[in-house]
């Protein structure tokens, strides 16, 4: 193969790592100056990998290091900033844990103020928020039977809303506006609610079936019931499904078209996530024999309000999993205001930001620039060099094991535990043992984690691929985190053997599979 610049920097760092060992005094291997052999066939292999034409327009950040010594055993521009989409959370989820505590879990309350009367209560009701993520309209439900059995049928005042705990500033400052319909770029609040356990906060999932006859309007449902969406049906039902579910921008009309020939699901964001919740929860009281005769409202709660009924969200070590595994951009951006919220009083982005930024830089990050939690923002950047010394860094950590069960398995079919990389490096030597993050954008792909090499060798990697023209070359992350897999010190791998074992990957999705609901992933 022709020596290309990647090769070029790649055999650079051998020469170095020899001149290394010269003038520090380490021992070289037996009977080399440079690298032990597995190491230099390592770097071939990358640099092999690497050479694909995919990547001739492209940019493309790699990094491996060993995760006990910090040796770096291959590297392709370490310090050069990329976008590194959803790779993002391993810095915003390891300060969640760090900030917040294994044992943190969101609260919602119902308060009330005013005077009892019998079974009157004579003043507003509140319903408060702190962002709980989990909040099923079964868990609104159960907060109001808890108020009717607290005594109370009638509330003569309002029902007021209490989302103060976070700011209302409700989407990210660089997302797209046409992003908002869609799940993945839901509205921020402290008060909102999911519509099943993946916990999309924000979103609800809008059902269609064929109606009776061909031609006829298909029948429409929604999970959860709610009168917070106006539907528009215009679609028919046909001999094929060709359907678009769509919420019209700046507004809570769903409108959909085309032809149904079975059922399809669609997850669509809500505007104002505290009106759906708080209408939820009015709905709740209703159907639990509680009437409140005022209308609706939004204020904090006033000092002095008696609690009424209270719920408690999993801890964040079980969130961790939905969260991490199945990449949950909600979360992270829920998260981030939680914890700048914990740190500097402020459920903000910048808050938030600020301290992640701070954690991640005492721990090994130097040149970062976040814009969000979850990645969603083209402004995010990461280098793979800083990244990698980070995730070396958070071994030391005493929740790391906690943490590191929450990433991504390879090749592990269950959705909660190999999650994005579940139908990735099937059969392979990274199969069950690679945990890493997956990331991706348009133009955009990206892993970095741990994998344990043939040696049982703990070692780091970061893989950035930014502005290819193709469909995501996100097999070349594979190839390489299967030869980290297979990696020996002290003899090189049968690269044929290997790429065999991953010629299952060529043809894999160009998406993410968190981004392509509801496929089951």
């Amino acid at each position: 193969m022709r020596p290309s610049r990647r090769t070029t920097l790649s055999l650079s760092a051998i020469l170095l790592t020899g001149l290394t060992w010269a003038t520090t005094g380490s021992a070289a291997p037996a009977g080399a100056l440079g690298p032990a052999p597995g190491v230099a066939d390592l770097v071939k292999d990358i640099d092999q990998i690497l050479g694909d034409a995919r990547l001739t327009p492209a940019r493309a950040g790699v990094v491996v290091r060993s995760a006990a010594s910090g040796e770096e055993l291959y590297a392709l521009d370490s310090g050069k900033i990329l976008t590194p989409a959803s790779n993002t959370k391993l810095l915003t989820s390891a300060a969640a844990v760090e900030n917040l505590g294994l044992d943190f879990r969101f609260t919602t309350s119902v308060l009330s103020t005013g005077r009892r009367a019998g079974s009157a209560l004579t003043g507003d009701l509140y319903l408060r928020g702190t962002g709980d993520p989990t909040m099923l309209a079964a868990d609104y439900d159960a907060l109001a039977a808890e108020v009717a059995a607290s005594g109370i049928k009638v509330v003569t005042g309002r029902l007021v809303a209490d989302d103060t705990w976070f700011d209302d500033v409700r989407l990210g400052t660089d997302w797209a506006w046409d992003d908002e319909p869609y799940y993945y770029a839901a509205q921020i609040s402290a008060l909102t609610a999911s519509p099943n356990t993946d916990y999309d906060a924000g979103t609800v999932i809008v059902s269609v079936a064929p109606g009776d006859a061909a031609g006829k309007r298909p029948k429409v449902t929604t999970t959860p019931e709610t009168d917070h969406l106006k539907i528009e049906n215009r679609a028919v039902t046909g001999a094929e499904t060709d359907v678009t579910i769509e919420r019209r921008h700046g507004t809570n009309t769903v409108v959909i078209t085309g032809t149904v020939a079975d059922e399809q699901q669609e997850w669509v964001t809500v505007d104002d996530p505290t009106a759906y919740a708080t209408s939820l929860f009015r709905a709740s009281l209703a159907r639990h024999g509680v009437r409140v005769l005022g209308g609706a409202a939004r204020a904090a709660v006033p000092e002095g309000a008696a609690t009424v009924a209270s719920h408690e969200s999993m801890p964040l070590r079980e969130l961790l999993v939905p969260f991490m595994k199945l990449s949950n951009n909600m979360h992270a951006e829920i998260l981030t205001k939680a914890i700048g919220r914990k740190v500097s009083g402020a459920g903000t982005w910048s808050a938030g930001l600020a301290a992640i930024t701070s954690f991640a830089k005492a721990n090994g990050m130097t040149t970062l620039n976040l814009r969000d939690g979850s990645g969603l923002s083209r402004m995010d950047g990461l280098t793979p060099g800083g990244l990698t010394r980070y995730l070396a860094a958070l071994r030391a950590k005493p929740w790391f094991d906690a943490w590191y069960g929450a990433l991504p398995i390879a090749g592990q079919a269950d959705r909660m535990v190999g999650g994005t990389l579940r139908s990735r490096m099937r059969g392979t030597p990274a199969a069950g043992n690679v945990h890493a993050k997956t990331g991706s954008l348009t133009g955009v792909t990206s892993l970095s984690g741990y994998v344990t090499s043939a040696d049982n060798e703990p070692l780091v990697f970061s893989v950035m691929l930014n502005q290819y023209l193709s469909a995501a070359p996100r097999d070349i992350e594979d190839k390489i985190a299967v030869r980290l897999a297979q990696f020996r010190r002290d003899a090189p791998v049968d690269t044929v053997v290997q790429l065999k074992q991953e010629a299952q990957t060529e043809n894999a999705s160009e998406l993410e599979c968190s981004w392509l609901k509801p496929a089951q992933c």
